[in-house]
């Protein structure tokens, strides 16, 4: 399983940006998709995952990041809008057999995108 993420860049605070994580390969082995972000300096955190007709957010980020999958293009999307600063980091795709908030959790990641959102 290869899963390429993409669709960072610089945006500014308030604004909206799309990523995608395709995936590729046996995409059967797996039934959730999830995202993750890490901010320099710190740990790498669970954002949202997808598996099924189930989503999962963490709370701090529910209302304005929303994950979104299309099983036909064996892709998965993170909306994510009201963008501010503290969202700046590298977005993680990652893929595995259950929607837990934990990285030991997923079996395949993707490279990152760098999302900077400036002031």
């Amino acid at each position: 399983v290869q899963l390429q993420a993409s669709g960072g860049g610089l945006v500014q605070a308030g604004d909206s940006l799309r990523l995608s994580c395709l995936a590729s390969g046996r995409t059967s082995a797996f039934l959730a998709m999830g995202w993750f972000r890490q901010a320099p300096g710190k740990e790498r955190e669970f954002v949202a995952a997808i598996g099924g007709s189930s989503t999962r957010y963490t709370d701090s980020l529910k209302g304005r990041f929303a994950i979104s999958r299309d099983s036909a293009k064996n892709t998965a999307y993170l909306q994510m809008s009201g963008l501010q600063p503290e969202d700046t980091a590298v977005y993680y795709c990652a893929a595995g057999p259950n929607l837990l908030p934990f990285e030991d959790a997923y079996d395949y990641w993707g490279q990152g995108t760098q999302v900077t959102v400036s002031s």
